[in-house]
């Protein structure tokens, strides 16, 4: 009977020892990066494409990038990787792409009119520089985007929605930021850009 109760006593462990390691499962993320891998590649007439990040997140109010779910420093590092290819490997020439600013603000907005909320602002800018240069620094070209995007919302609203339309915003900044850079590239760095039937005259 004590063998008996031992090994009772020993499933009980065991099943709450699955229980423990199933509660301590990370859920799914509810978001992630935007992702332009179903567009084409821009080919670019260079050895190798150094993607460089030159912000520094303060954590420090009004910044508040740290909160959101989704990152815009990482997202644009995504970018590069899904939109940007080196294709001449012959080449002494590097491109950079640079992301100078990544960040979010946030500021309280007192309500200018009796009995209505008071609000918040939230500002999100993304700052990157397109570079190509020859291995020995000189530098040849370079086009620069500032895109950013703003958005307002009650000050009591919850961190569940809050997080729903942070994501929103973060991906109509990508959005508008894909066709400018896009744009840009082509413009000032078409002769770096392959089978370029873009002539830019200066």
């Amino acid at each position: 009977m004590k063998k008996l109760n031992k090994i009772w006593a020993f499933l009980a462990v065991v099943l709450l020892g699955a229980c423990a390691n199933n509660s301590d499962v990370a859920e799914p993320r509810r978001y992630v990066e935007p992702r332009f891998d179903d567009q084409p590649k821009i080919e670019l007439l260079v050895n190798k494409i150094d993607v460089v990040s030159e912000f520094t997140p303060s954590f420090t109010r009004p910044n508040v990038e740290h909160l959101f779910p989704i990152s815009i420093e990482k997202s644009a590092r995504i970018w590069a990787h899904d939109r940007l290819e080196a294709v001449d490997f012959s080449s002494n020439r590097v491109a950079e792409f640079i992301i100078k600013d990544a960040s979010v603000t946030e500021v309280e907005e007192k309500a200018s009119q009796l009995f209505h909320k008071d609000s918040l602002k939230y500002r999100a800018t993304l700052s990157v520089v397109l570079k190509v240069s020859s291995l020995n620094g000189q530098s040849q070209a370079q086009t620069s985007i500032e895109a950013w995007r703003e958005l307002t919302m009650p000050i009591d609203t919850s961190i569940e929605d809050k997080e729903k339309y942070w994501n929103e915003m973060v991906y109509k900044l990508f959005d508008e930021f894909n066709l400018r850079m896009e744009q840009n590239i082509h413009q000032y760095l078409n002769m770096y850009v392959k089978d370029s039937k873009n002539i830019q005259e200066y």
